[in-house]
């Protein structure tokens, strides 16, 4: 039989063990609830850095375009204005004849044509009043014909849903929609001196799908400098924007594809 004492001794030894057990649930309950705690810290933290990337990308490019646009008033439309003004001086200029004024006038009309063209182009930059006017169905396909050059550089839209697919999309989000694959356009124009472009839009269940392909020099993938510059940035902004997925893939002398779920 267990003696009185033995009794205490094992009631002694299982309440020091519950306690052990007890001060070690605790213990490791503490240090998990505290390493889960900082992994969502380090969650949150690495949100945040993304989040000012983003925000510090777009005022990267606003700034870029405003710098853009200054250097097109000044360089382009307004060294024009000043010859339209130094030519309507001459004719001021008593004593001139016929053949004078015929093409000081000439060089006069030439010249407003030009500005008329470049204002039309700095608009179109900013935003093509086709856009407002017909879509962004339209205004892509205007963007294509306009960067299409026969012989040099072909870019082929396909969208076999036309504006339909973007009216059952917020409309607040055609812009940004646009401006992506306008950044891509020009990215494959200026890096990846591409010959060839191919947008294609197409519905996937409650998706959109952009998949975009160029047959440009294309870059290292490994080489994190070469898809993080500002043009990337710009995208990725508007990809969160547009609440999408983007998926980018290229390789040394392979182009450039793009997929985009929105």
């Amino acid at each position: 039989m267990i003696n009185d004492r033995e009794l205490v001794s094992a009631i002694v030894y299982t309440f020091i063990a519950f306690i052990l057990l007890t001060v070690s649930l605790l213990v490791f309950i503490y240090y998990s609830r505290k390493k889960i705690i900082q992994k969502e810290i380090e969650k949150k933290d690495l949100e945040i850095k993304y989040q000012k990337e983003m925000l510090n990308a777009a005022i990267l490019t606003q700034e870029k375009e405003r710098k853009r646009i200054a250097r097109d008033l000044h360089d382009d439309i307004s060294s024009k204005i000043n010859i339209i003004s130094l030519n309507s001086h001459f004719l001021t200029v008593p004593n001139l004849s016929e053949q004078e004024i015929k093409n000081i006038t000439s060089n006069i009309v030439d010249v407003s044509a030009k500005v008329l063209e470049s204002t039309r182009r700095i608009s179109h930059d900013l935003l093509p009043p086709i856009f407002e006017e017909f879509g962004i169905h339209v205004a892509i396909e205007e963007l294509c014909s306009n960067y299409t050059i026969p012989g040099d550089l072909m870019v082929n839209y396909s969208n076999p849903f036309k504006q339909e697919i973007f009216d059952e999309i917020d409309r607040k989000t055609h812009l940004h929609l646009f401006r992506i694959i306008q950044e891509l356009v020009n990215n494959s124009i200026k890096h990846g001196k591409a010959t060839k472009i191919d947008i294609y839009l197409e519905k996937k269940k409650k998706n959109r799908l952009l998949k975009y392909k160029d047959n440009g020099v294309g870059f290292d993938m490994q080489k994190e400098n070469a898809k993080k510059g500002l043009g990337m940035k710009n995208i990725e902004s508007r990809v969160e924007f547009l609440d999408g997925k983007f998926k980018f893939d290229s390789a040394v002398n392979q182009g450039v594809q793009v997929t985009l779920s929105f």
